[in-house]
C-alpha cells in the first residue's frame, strides 16, 4: 500500500497504526528551533515524531509537541511519537528506567513506539525482556529495534515473546538494505528509514537530479517517495518549515517502475552511520 496522503499509515503486525512519513529530529539541539520545528510539521499535517534519549532533546521535542497539538487542533493521541532507549541503559531494570526518564522528558503519559538503538552484544536481549515488560504493562502501544541486522533480529527473535514491531535502520539509494527489508517483510516487521538523504550527500546526484527534473520535484522529494514506494517508512529530519512542507509533498506524483529501478540500481552498500555490525558505543 502507497501512501496516499501524510496522515495516512501502516498496520503494524500487533494492529497499531503508525504514519508512513514522519519528522526526525536527529542532530537538532534544545531550544527554540527545535520546538519551532516539531511545532511547524503537526500544524502542517505531520502526525508522526522520532526522537531519542541520546539525541539530548526530548525536553524541546515534548515542548513542540504540546504547541503543536494546541495549534493543530488535535489530541495527542492523534499523533505517534518514537523515542529509544540507548546503549548505556541496555539492560533489564535500566531500560525500565531509562524509559520513565525519556517519558518525562518529554512530559508524555505513553509513548507509541520505543525502540533499542543499537544491537549491544550481550545486552539487547535483557533490554527487549524490559520492552515486553513495558508494551504488557500497556506503557508503550508497540516496540522494536533500530539498527538491528539480520543475524542481530534471528538472535532477538529465538527468546522475545513479543516480536519486534518496527526496525528502523539507515536506508537511502546508496545503501538498500535488499536482505533486511526481505527478512522483515517475511516476518511482518515494518523496515523504516533513518538518514533517507544520506544527510544530504544525494542531493546532487545526476540521476536523482534527472529523475527530479522529470517530475518537477526536488531531489529529497523524489527519495522520501522512492521509500514509500518501496514500503519503507521515513523521518526526514528538517528545521526549516518551508524544507518540512516541501518534504511532505510527495503524494501528487508517482514514480514509474523503471525510475524506482534506476534508484534501486544506486545501491553502494555505503553508510553515513555506523556499521552495526562493527561499533563501539
Amino acid at each position: 500500500m502507497v501512501a496516499k496522503n501524510l496522515q495516512d499509515r501502516t498496520t503494524l503486525n500487533n494492529g497499531v497504526k503508525m504514519p508512513w512519513l514522519g519528522l526526525g529530529v536527529f542532530k537538532v539541539e534544545e531550544g527554540p528551533e527545535l520546538v519551532q520545528a516539531v511545532k511547524a510539521a503537526i500544524v502542517n499535517g505531520y502526525r508522526s515524531i522520532d526522537t531519542a534519549a541520546i539525541y539530548g532533546n526530548e525536553e524541546g521535542v515534548g515542548k513542540g509537541i504540546r504547541e503543536g497539538i494546541a495549534e493543530a487542533g488535535i489530541t495527542r493521541e492523534d499523533l505517534f511519537v518514537t523515542s529509544k532507549v540507548w546503549n548505556s541503559d541496555l539492560g533489564y531494570d535500566s531500560t525500565l528506567a531509562a524509559y520513565e526518564t525519556s517519558l518525562k522528558k518529554l512530559g508524555l503519559d505513553y509513548l507509541d513506539l520505543y525502540l533499542i538503538h543499537w544491537p549491544v552484544e550481550g545486552k539487547y536481549k535483557d533490554a527487549w525482556r524490559a520492552m515486553e515488560t513495558l508494551y504488557k504493562d500497556r506503557k508503550v502501544k508497540a516496540i522494536g529495534v533500530s539498527n538491528f541486522q539480520v543475524h542481530h533480529l534471528e538472535d532477538l527473535m529465538k527468546d522475545a515473546e513479543v516480536k519486534p514491531a518496527v526496525n528502523q535502520v539507515e536506508y537511502h539509494p546508496r545503501l538498500t538494505q535488499k536482505e533486511v527489508q526481505a527478512f522483515c517483510k517475511a516476518h511482518g516487521i515494518q523496515m523504516e528509514a533513518w538518514s533517507p538523504l544520506m544527510q544530504g550527500e544525494l542531493l546532487d546526484n545526476e540521476v536523482l537530479q534527472e529523475i527530479a527534473e522529470k517530475y518537477n520535484k526536488s531531489v529529497a522529494q523524489v527519495i522520501i517517495r522512492w521509500d514509500l514506494q518501496n514500503e519503507v517508512v521515513t523521518i526526514p529530519k528538517s528545521t526549516k518549515e518551508h524544507r518540512i512542507i516541501q518534504n511532505a509533498s510527495v503524494f501528487d506524483f508517482e514514480l514509474t517502475e523503471e525510475d524506482m529501478e534506476r534508484i534501486n540500481a544506486m545501491n553502494q552498500d555505503k553508510r553515513v552511520g555506523p556499521d552495526p555490525d562493527n561499533f563501539d558505543f
